[in-house]
């Protein structure tokens, strides 16, 4: 009888690696598609707090559930509270985990305004960068049906522009202000109401119509891939939204998701291509003078398993379309 031969490491088997308990809980959930009486991804989710990015993160957590400064949770960036809620949301935990109880809540407080969206300490205003990002990270931690999360969706309906996009500084026209479409990518659906509906409907032609890039000049730092995202744009941050809210058929998504697949390399993973701030012209003269501290979970230049999750689960909907 012959020795069958071994079957090479694919990209998934990396990903399910439990080196990193995180990327195996999402892989086993979000591409495999297991539930969650599943064994295996019982014993990935107990791990993720325990060993990996998720624990290194909330070993420095201070005792009165901020990072960096107890005083302000938006500064300094990209260390404080702010920046890593949002990281740790996207790494499988929820709000059972007691640590990210207490840091949301203390997030709630601090950043909840009278307009029903949500700010930084001090701001009189919600801002649409904070109200899409904290409200996407709220729900994904558990907290969809928090009275704050809810308003903060209500906001983002009624601070839409005319021509169905957002922005951080009010034109209205900017493909980078894509925090809002990301938000409702992950909000339960049967909580929609039509107005929300209608505000998805519009942003996602807003998007689609330039085909996730096309605005102005060639801007290249959005034909790079980097994690983490913060407020910054890219079109693996606008292929992700775009196609978990079901327009993964659209044929003007032909061209981004032609450079999505050429940049896979042969072993079928994607490379980190670079850490925020990563920018160009007028932006990377201002933050010249006030450069926040990169916050770095893979090296830039190497395979990222963060990247390649997010890619592969891309090009999955593409194929199964909701």
């Amino acid at each position: 009888m012959g020795i069958k031969p071994v079957k090479p490491k694919t990209a998934l088997d990396w990903l399910l690696n439990k080196d990193q308990p995180s990327i195996r809980y999402l892989a086993l959930t979000q591409l495999l598609e297991r539930t969650q009486d599943d064994p295996e991804i019982q014993s990935a989710a107990r791990m993720i707090p325990r060993i990996g990015w998720a624990a290194d993160i909330l070993a420095k957590q201070m005792p009165g559930g901020s990072w960096a400064d107890e005083e302000r949770l938006y500064v300094p960036k990209y260390l404080s509270t702010n920046w890593m809620l949002l990281i740790l949301s996207d790494l499988g935990l929820t709000k059972e985990n007691p640590q990210i109880s207490k840091a949301c809540e203390l997030w709630i407080k601090r950043f909840a305004k009278r307009d029903g969206g949500f700010g930084a300490e001090g701001w009189s205003k919600s801002h649409l960068c904070i109200v899409g990002n904290t409200a996407r990270a709220l729900v994904k931690f558990g907290y969809a049906d928090h009275p704050k999360v809810r308003s903060a969706f209500e906001w983002l309906v009624k601070n839409q522009a005319k021509k169905g996009g957002w922005s951080c500084f009010g034109s209205g026209r900017n493909l980078d202000s894509w925090e809002g479409m990301s938000a409702f990518a992950v909000y339960p659906r049967q909580k929609w109401t039509k107005s929300m509906k209608h505000s998805v409907e519009m942003g996602a032609e807003f998007y689609l119509e330039r085909e996730m890039h096309k605005q102005g000049a060639r801007y290249r730092p959005w034909y790079r891939f980097h994690y983490p995202v913060h407020y910054y744009y890219d079109l693996l941050v606008g292929l992700d939204f775009i196609t978990a809210l079901g327009y993964g058929d659209d044929r003007r998504l032909k061209g981004a998701l032609s450079l999505l697949i050429k940049k896979r390399r042969r072993d079928g993973k994607w490379l980190l291509d670079a850490v925020h701030p990563d920018l160009e012209g007028s932006m990377a003269k201002w933050y010249q003078k006030r450069s926040p501290t990169p916050f770095i979970l893979e090296n830039p230049g190497e395979p990222s398993k963060m990247i390649t999750l997010k890619a592969i689960q891309v090009l999955n909907r593409v194929k199964n379309p909701r």
